[in-house]
């Protein structure tokens, strides 16, 4: 597998989250693919629908590419969706226009539950093989972050049957049937450990969980229902591939009171959201793992001068980079597709020129 790539010619991102020392802090941007590009507006009408999109290594491709080509990221993210799992496992992931993933089949009853299965295999080979195109279209320029939804995110959607505010199918079922609840998340931790170790065989260099929902559990259900399990991901993936060493990074959105216990799971790196200062974060892991976040995706919506001033905040709040600290900047969550570009591009060029003067300092 090593062959067919091409050697990794910016690291920066990697050695980041290994807490290595690095001569600038590294960024790339949660949905940096997205609506917010002209560009992948227009591929996406070309494609046709989101799932046209994601199910096309080729598009997939193109998109995951074009932030690049406009920004100096230092990292891509394969064009994906976190519902993929479950689409098959068999529930019908479909999107309606303004509305969002929903699926046909979502888990109503507990036979629906106890007929529940990981996914075929060759089911998900479509997202494998768009993981290797884009790591030999990249050509070394910059590493590939895999990724998936988590075991407890994934199945908030599988049993509400779409987004939600409240949850309140997933915890009636979470609270009277803890047993069902388990089931459904057994399954999802083994195909989730699955599907991230196949994306790291197909070409991804680090790889990401997005627990976009566990902000919504209760202390104690927390641990119990999404910690626990994301947990049992982590200690299944691959740690190296072709003698290099695959980081792991876990995203609570909303999870800013269990840091220190999320990072001794065994991941590399913790995202953080918006909510989270960078530097009492830092204070409460220490050493034990890099952290990637965590600016306001309102911010970008602000005008220039704005943006590098709350940029810089965030980079003087982490502090100055260290050996055994890592810092990986981004976004507390997804880009909004409302987000201009010349805005991002004031992001990217601030935090590259402020966090190399930080080091010189």
């Amino acid at each position: 597998m090593s062959n067919q790539f091409a050697p990794l010619k910016n690291d920066t991102f990697l050695r980041a989250l290994l807490r290595q020392e690095t001569d600038y802090t590294p960024l790339w941007l949660m949905r940096q693919a997205g609506r917010y590009l002209p560009e992948y507006r227009a591929t996406r009408k070309g494609a046709g629908s989101f799932m046209s999109l994601a199910k096309n290594p080729d598009f997939a491709t193109e998109v995951t590419i074009q932030p690049l080509d406009r920004f100096k990221l230092d990292a891509a993210i394969l064009f994906s969706d976190i519902l993929t799992v479950p689409d098959a496992m068999g529930l019908g992931l479909y999107f309606e226009e303004g509305e969002g993933p929903k699926f046909e089949r979502p888990l109503k009853d507990e036979q629906s539950i106890l007929d529940l299965k990981v996914p075929e295999e060759g089911s998900l080979q479509y997202v494998f093989d768009a993981v290797t195109q884009i790591r030999r279209t990249l050509d070394g320029r910059v590493p590939l972050i895999g990724f998936s939804g988590s075991p407890w995110t994934l199945a908030c959607y599988m049993v509400e049957g779409q987004g939600s505010r409240e949850f309140h199918g997933v915890k009636t079922l979470m609270y009277k049937r803890p047993d069902l609840m388990d089931r459904i998340l057994r399954l999802n931790a083994e195909a989730v450990a699955s599907y991230l170790n196949a994306q790291i065989d197909a070409g991804a260099q680090a790889v990401m969980i997005f627990d976009s929902w566990g902000g919504a559990l209760a202390d104690g259900a927390y641990q119990r229902f999404s910690l626990k399990y994301m947990q049992d991901v982590v200690s299944k993936l691959q740690k190296e591939k072709d003698g290099q060493r695959i980081p792991c990074i876990v995203f609570t959105k909303g999870g800013g009171l269990w840091l220190e216990q999320i990072a001794d799971i065994g991941a590399d790196a913790l995202g953080l959201d918006w909510t989270v200062n960078l530097g009492q974060a830092r204070e409460r892991v220490g050493g034990k793992v890099a952290l990637q976040g965590n600016l306001d995706p309102a911010v970008l919506f602000a005008e220039p001068d704005q943006i590098r001033k709350e940029v810089t905040a965030a980079l003087h709040s982490y502090g100055k980079p260290s050996a055994g600290h890592g810092h990986v900047f981004n976004l507390g969550h997804g880009i909004s597709q409302f987000t201009s570009p010349d805005a991002v591009s004031v992001l990217v060029e601030t935090v590259h020129e402020v966090s190399r003067q930080q080091r010189q300092s």
